[in-house]
């Protein structure tokens, strides 16, 4: 049984912390748009004096979701930075390709809706087809649209030829219009499952949270606390850096049980500090 603290509003927590990592997806937003009072809590949130960074499993560059979240009605300036699990990907993907000189490396791209600004800026050779790519980015999912069978005709070429893979969306369901659907963290099993090797960029590995605390400054991991919907990724995550973190019982657990969520402390290893059951002031 978790100790966790049940909470009613943010405002209630807030003053114990120096800097938030909130999460985007089930804590934000959903598939259809933002959650009722989430862009006032974030703008009172800013306006207590707390540095806030939106830290989101998306294949997506930081600066292309930053605009879509002020598109979508939230208040610009009201958080100092979205990083993304795509961000921290295109930097590592642009270190290591500096220097190299054998050849362009093909990469077949796997991202939603025709998506192609994951390999922008870089010097690499868009494939598609596992049969000769040199690497597999898997940015994310359109798991509303194809079957897992899809993905698994399309990667096994490339896993067959012990292709590595990142993935840069570890989440493994994602909330659409229609609902929740299985996400490219699924995707990236998947090819594990085929005899691939998969690099997992974003949260809970250590990557991502590094990038996050250089750029507040190598804080007091105990004055920062992370804000997510997902004990796989949000809580684990937060729990493996040292942080404190409020799970939202909107988002991918807006339905599960108490018993349900226990069973996810259990297998995760990790208890949030607090639960809160919406994102609001």
């Amino acid at each position: 049984m978790t100790g966790s603290q049940t909470i009613d509003r943010l405002s209630a927590i807030a003053g114990r912390y120096d800097a938030f990592l909130i999460d985007q997806f089930g804590v934000l937003r959903d598939g259809h748009g933002p959650y009722p009072g989430a862009a006032e809590t974030l703008v009172r949130l800013k306006d207590a004096g707390k540095r806030i960074i939106i830290l989101s499993n998306s294949g997506k560059r930081s600066a292309e979701n930053d605009r879509r979240l002020v598109d979508l009605g939230f208040v610009s300036g009201s958080w100092d930075w979205f990083l993304t699990s795509g961000e921290v990907a295109w930097q590592i993907l642009k270190r290591e390709g500096e220097g190299v000189s054998d050849g362009r490396r093909k990469c077949l791209l796997i991202s939603r809706d025709g998506d192609l600004s994951p390999l922008a800026g870089l010097d690499l050779e868009r494939t598609a087809s596992g049969a000769d790519a040199d690497f597999v980015l898997l940015a994310a999912s359109e798991g509303d649209v194809y079957p897992l069978s899809h993905y698994e005709a399309l990667l096994a070429p490339a896993a067959k030829r012990g292709v590595p893979c990142l993935c840069t969306n570890p989440d493994k369901v994602m909330l659409t219009k229609m609902g929740t659907a299985f996400g490219a963290g699924r995707i990236a099993e998947l090819y594990e499952e085929l005899g691939g090797s998969v690099r997992w960029i974003g949260k809970p590995f250590a990557d991502i949270y590094a990038s996050a605390l250089d750029f507040l400054g190598h804080p007091d991991p105990t004055r920062v606390c992370a804000i997510g919907d997902s004990i796989e990724h949000d809580i684990a995550g937060a729990a493996n850096a040292g942080l404190h973190s409020v799970l939202l019982t909107t988002g991918i657990l807006e339905h599960a049980s108490d018993e349900e969520r226990r069973r996810l402390f259990a297998e995760h290893g990790a208890s949030p500090d607090f639960i809160l059951p919406k994102f609001t002031w």
